[in-house]
C-alpha cells in the first residue's frame, strides 16, 4: 500500500527526492496536492525511502524543513497588468480609425477561410469601446495571472494566445461567410478552459479523488454560460470554441509533460514559450503589408509609421450581409 512521506514540496524538490529514491531503487510516484508536491512510497519501504531522503540533506547541509513549502504558489498579477494595458495601449492608438482595423484585421469569417489566418489572432487584440475593452483587460488580469502561476510565464500566455487564435479559427469554420468578430474574450474563456482543465487532471490523478475530477469542468462551463453568453452582439460561438480549446490544451500540455517525466517546464523554455508567443502576435501583424495584401497606408502598418490621422478610411465592419460581433 502506497502512503505519503513527505508533503507540501514543490515541483523542484519533488523532483530531487523522486531522483535519489530512483537512484537507490525505491518505487516511488509524485503527486500534487492544493498545497504542492507529495512523494508516495510502499509502506514496506518507508523507513529506507525517509533515510535516503535524509542522508541526502546531510550531504548538501540542507535540513528538509527549510526547503519545504506549505503555502500555494503565490499569484502574481504583473504579466498579466501589462497584458492588459498593452491591450489598452492598442485600443486609444486604433480609435480614430476603428472602422480601418476592424475590417483589415478583425476576424471576418470568409477572409480566414480564404486564408488570412493572421486575422484569428489579430482580431484579439481589437475592441468595440471602452466597456468592451475594460471587460476583457479584467478577464486577462484574474484568468492570465492564474493560467501563468499553474503553467509558467511563457507557457501560460502561449496557451492562452493559441485558445484564442484556434477559437477565431473554429468559429470562423463554423460561419463560412457573413460574420466578422473582435475582441480578446476568446482568449479569456481560453484561460478558464485552460484552469478547468488544469484542475480536472490534478484530481484525475489522484486515487480518491477521482470523483470530483469532473467538479472544476462544470465550474469552468457555469462560468462561461454567466459571462459568455447574453443579448447583443455577444459571440457566444467564438467563446464556446475558446473555452473548449482550453481544455484540449491544457490536457495535451500535461500528457507532454508526463511522457517527458517532468513537472513543469524549466525557465529556459518559459522563456522560448514567451518568445513564440510574442513572434505569433507581431508577424500577425506585420504578414499583410509584408505579403502583400495590404498597402502600407493600411492598418497597423499605418499605426507603427505615426501617422494615425492619415490612415486610408474604410466602410464599418457592420454591413447590410456582415454581423459583427463583440468577442
Amino acid at each position: 500500500m502506497l502512503l505519503p512521506i513527505i508533503q507540501n514540496l514543490t515541483a523542484k524538490q519533488a523532483n530531487t527526492y523522486g531522483l535519489v529514491l530512483a537512484s537507490a531503487g525505491i518505487f516511488h510516484q509524485t503527486r500534487t496536492e492544493g498545497t504542492g508536491w507529495q512523494i508516495w512510497v510502499d509502506e514496506s519501504d518507508e523507513k529506507e525511502a525517509l533515510f535516503h531522503i535524509r542522508q541526502y540533506e546531510a550531504e548538501n547541509r540542507k535540513p528538509l524543513q527549510d526547503k519545504v513549502k506549505s503555502a500555494a504558489p503565490k499569484i502574481q498579477f504583473t504579466d498579466s497588468v501589462i497584458v492588459a494595458l498593452f491591450l489598452m495601449a492598442i485600443h486609444v492608438a486604433v480609435s480614430d480609425n476603428l472602422n480601418i482595423f476592424v475590417e483589415r484585421y478583425g476576424a471576418s469569417a470568409s477572409k480566414i477561410m480564404a486564408g488570412e489566418v493572421y486575422r484569428a489572432a489579430t482580431a484579439l487584440l481589437l475592441h468595440a469601446d471602452a466597456v468592451h475593452l475594460v471587460g476583457n483587460m479584467a478577464g486577462i488580469i484574474l484568468f492570465g495571472a492564474v493560467v501563468c502561476t499553474v503553467n509558467g510565464f511563457g507557457a501560460g500566455w502561449l496557451m492562452i494566445l493559441l485558445t484564442g487564435l484556434f477559437g477565431n479559427y473554429l468559429n470562423a469554420s463554423l460561419h463560412q461567410a457573413h460574420h466578422m468578430a473582435i475582441g480578446a474574450s476568446t482568449a479569456v474563456f481560453g484561460a478558464v478552459g485552460l484552469l478547468a482543465a488544469a484542475q480536472f487532471w490534478r484530481k484525475i490523478q489522484q486515487p480518491g479523488e477521482r470523483y470530483k475530477a469532473w467538479v472544476p469542468l462544470g465550474g469552468g462551463m457555469a462560468l462561461m454560460a454567466m459571462l459568455g453568453t447574453g443579448a447583443g452582439r455577444v459571440d457566444v460561438t467564438a467563446h464556446l470554441f475558446g473555452f473548449a480549446c482550453g481544455l484540449g490544451i491544457q490536457i495535451l500540455y500535461q500528457t507532454i509533460l508526463r511522457i517527458r517525466h517532468m513537472q513543469e517546464l524549466h525557465y529556459r523554455h518559459q522563456v522560448i514559450c514567451l518568445v513564440i508567443a510574442m513572434l505569433i502576435l507581431g508577424l500577425s501583424c506585420v504578414w499583410p503589408v509584408a505579403s502583400g495584401q495590404l498597402a502600407p497606408d493600411d492598418g497597423f502598418a499605418c499605426l507603427l509609421s505615426g501617422r494615425r490621422g492619415s490612415c486610408r478610411h474604410s466602410a464599418p465592419c457592420r454591413t447590410d450581409k456582415t454581423k459583427c460581433n463583440f468577442q
